[in-house]
């Protein structure tokens, strides 16, 4: 069975347009929790434009599934990430004037220091996931660092309107998802993965995790969170069966 970490970013996203207190990411994590998400997934940007440490902090104490911090291998984010003790970090690339992550990490251009990074992690108890573009070049890159895990950037694949480069996407994918798990890595992926695209990733990949958040958070606006992600769960599991 494939599960679902739900990335709740865009509930702070909403709260910080107004500056106040609400909607509380904090609590949006407990009901995706209530729902049957797997765990919850947040990043804490180095400009601070959503999730807040004080979200952290608490996260840390009322999550009960998993909780994946999202972050830049910045030594700032770093020492928080040591101090609060995730279950897991996930190292992706960061720009202040992006809207979004916009692509894969180059974990191949450093690999001696993403290599330190993952030891201080694994010192510190917390496994590591590095977002990278499904190419082998980067998983062999992750191998080197000794990391637990890849999650596999599918924004492109998202993001296709031809259906030829959309499939020539999906076995990108594909392949880079099997060639990571038999080289002993756990396999995720995420980003621009709604209702619809998401099917195929479950029906024709290995992917064994996914992160999804900006989707169900929009989905929430018309039937709450708490059907928005048990509707994603029943995608993916009905998906899943298809394999």
């Amino acid at each position: 069975m494939i599960t679902l970490n739900v990335n709740i970013d865009h509930i702070a996203t909403l709260r910080q347009a107004r500056g106040g207190k609400e909607p509380d990411p904090v609590a949006a994590a407990v009901v995706c929790e209530l729902a049957g998400a797997d765990g919850i997934v947040c990043h804490l940007r180095e400009d601070r434009r959503h999730i807040q440490d004080r979200d952290v902090e608490l996260l840390r104490q009322v999550v009960t599934t998993k909780l994946d911090l999202e972050m830049a291998a910045v030594e700032e984010i770093i020492n928080i990430a040591l101090r609060i003790k995730p279950d897991l970090v996930t190292i992706v690339p960061e720009r202040r004037m992006e809207l979004t992550t916009e692509g894969g990490l180059d974990v191949a251009a450093d690999i001696k220091r993403f290599k330190d990074l993952v030891n201080k992690m694994h010192d510190a108890g917390i496994e590591v996931s590095f977002f990278v573009e499904p190419e082998l070049l980067q998983i062999d890159a992750v191998l080197e660092t000794k990391a637990d895990m890849v999650e596999l950037h599918t924004g492109l694949y998202s993001n296709l309107k031809s259906k030829n480069q959309w499939s020539q996407e999906l076995e990108r994918i594909k392949t880079s998802a099997k060639y990571a798990k038999e080289n002993g890595l756990k396999v995720a992926a995420g980003h621009g993965l709604n209702y619809k695209n998401v099917i195929p990733i479950c029906r024709e990949t290995v992917v064994e995790e996914l992160s999804i958040g900006h989707s169900i958070v929009s989905r929430s606006a018309f039937v709450g969170l708490e059907r928005a992600v048990r509707e994603m769960i029943d995608i993916i599991s009905y998906a899943t069966l298809l394999r």
